[in-house]
C-alpha cells in the first residue's frame, strides 16, 4: 500500500466501545475521555451488547461533557457490536476500546501527531498498568505485556514479527472497516483475524506506541487462565484460515509448558540441568518486573502469571491443533463457545 497523505483536520475520530454489565467500569473510562486534552471534536458511540446491568444512564449523565450515543441490541458478541457501533459512527476513523481501560489525558493528542507523522489505516496503541491497580493486575499485565512472555508474539516496537493491534486499544479508518466489513464472529481470536484480513487487503498496521491506555483487565487467576487458554485454542484455527500468518513461535507456549514439566522430571532423576535453565529465565523475569513494577511483590506475582499463561494457551494451542488435524469438521462446530451469533 503506497503512502497516502491525509489532512488531519479532515479526521473525525470516533470512540467505538462495546460494554456487557459493566455500568461502574465504563464510567471510569468515560470520565477519561471527558478530560482529554485535544482541542477538536470527537464522539463516543457506546453499545450495549445485551446487558441487564445496562450502562444507560451513565451514558446520559455525560451528555454534557461529551459527544455520546447509546445504542442496546441483542448479544453477539464484542467483535459484532463493534461493527454495529462503527455502521452508527459519524466519524471517519474509529478507535475501538475496551470498557475495562483508562485512557490518558494526552491519548488523542498523541494519536493524532502519529498520524500526522506518518498515516495508516490501522493502528494499535500499548497497555500498561495505572497506579491504582491491583498488585495481580499488575502482575497479570506484566506477564501479557513484556517482550520475555507472549507479548513479543503479536508484533511491536522491539518484537519478532509485524505488530498485531489488538481490540482494547486499536484505531481503524473507515475505509479499511468498509474494505474488510469488520470483526468476524470468533472470540477471542477476532483481533488478529481483522488484522491479518487488513493486511490481505493491503494495508498496512502500526504501533503508535504514545498512544497508550491503561487496561484493568478485572480478572482472578482462574478467569486468567480461562483467558489464555482460549487465546490457545484460537491460534490453530487463525493459522488455518490464514496460513501464510502461520509462525513457529506460535508454538513456543507449549513447547515452554511440555518442557518445564519434562524439567521437573529429569530434576528428579539427577539431571537438573534444563531446570536450571528455567531458574535462570524466571530470574530474568523477575527482575524485569521488579524494575518496572518497584515491587517484590508485583515480581514475584508476575512468575506465577507467566507460568499461568503460558500453561493455559500451550494446553489450549495443542488442543486444538490436534482436532483441527484430525477432524473435517470446521472450526464453528468444533468450538462453538468460541464464536457468537450475529444478531
Amino acid at each position: 500500500m503506497a503512502f497516502v497523505f491525509i489532512p488531519m483536520d479532515n479526521v473525525f475520530f470516533s470512540f467505538v466501545i462495546p460494554v456487557y454489565n459493566r455500568p461502574d467500569e465504563i464510567k471510569e473510562l468515560l470520565d477519561s475521555l471527558a478530560t482529554q486534552e485535544y482541542d477538536k471534536a470527537f464522539e463516543v458511540v457506546l453499545v450495549e451488547d445485551g446487558s441487564t446491568n445496562r450502562s444507560q444512564e451513565v451514558a446520559k449523565a455525560f451528555q454534557d461533557k461529551l459527544q455520546i450515543s447509546y445504542y442496546y441490541k441483542g448479544n453477539s458478541g464484542p467483535g459484532d457490536s463493534r461493527n454495529y457501533g462503527m455502521q452508527r459512527a459519524k466519524g471517519n476513523y474509529f478507535i475501538i476500546l475496551d470498557s475495562d481501560c483508562i485512557v490518558p489525558p494526552n491519548y488523542l493528542e498523541q494519536v493524532e501527531k502519529a498520524l500526522n507523522d506518518e498515516y495508516v489505516h490501522c493502528f494499535g496503541g500499548p497497555d500498561t498498568a495505572h497506579a491504582s491497580f491491583t498488585i495481580v493486575q499488575k502482575a497479570i499485565n506484566h506477564a501479557m505485556t513484556s517482550f520475555l512472555t507472549t507479548g513479543g508474539i503479536r508484533g511491536g516496537k522491539n518484537a519478532i514479527d509485524k505488530f498485531q493491534p489488538r481490540s482494547f486499544n486499536m484505531g481503524i479508518s473507515k475505509e479499511v472497516f468498509e474494505a474488510t466489513g469488520g470483526f468476524g464472529t470468533i472470540h477471542p481470536g477476532e483481533d488478529p483475524d481483522l488484522t491479518f484480513r487488513i493486511w490481505e487487503k493491503g494495508y498496512s498496521t502500526r504501533l503508535f506506541p504514545k498512544a497508550k491506555v491503561y487496561h484493568k483487565r478485572r480478572i482472578d487467576w482462574v478467569k486468567f487462565y480461562t483467558q489464555v487458554n482460549k487465546f490457545g485454542l484460537v491460534r490453530p484455527i487463525l493459522n488455518k484460515w490464514h496460513p501464510n500468518t502461520s509462525r513457529l513461535t506460535y508454538w513456543f507456549p507449549s513447547v515452554f509448558s511440555i518442557g518445564f514439566l519434562v524439567s521437573g522430571i529429569l530434576y528428579s532423576l539427577g539431571a537438573p540441568l534444563f531446570l536450571y535453565l528455567y531458574g535462570i529465565y524466571f530470574t530474568l523475569l523477575f527482575f524485569d518486573a521488579w524494575f518496572k513494577n518497584k515491587s517484590l511483590v508485583i515480581a514475584i506475582l508476575s512468575i506465577f502469571a507467566a507460568i499461568i499463561q503460558f500453561l493455559g494457551y500451550g494446553i489450549g494451542f495443542i488442543k486444538s491443533t490436534f482436532v483441527l488435524n484430525f477432524n473435517n469438521k470446521p472450526a464453528e462446530e468444533l468450538f462453538p463457545n468460541l464464536f457468537f451469533t450475529k444478531k
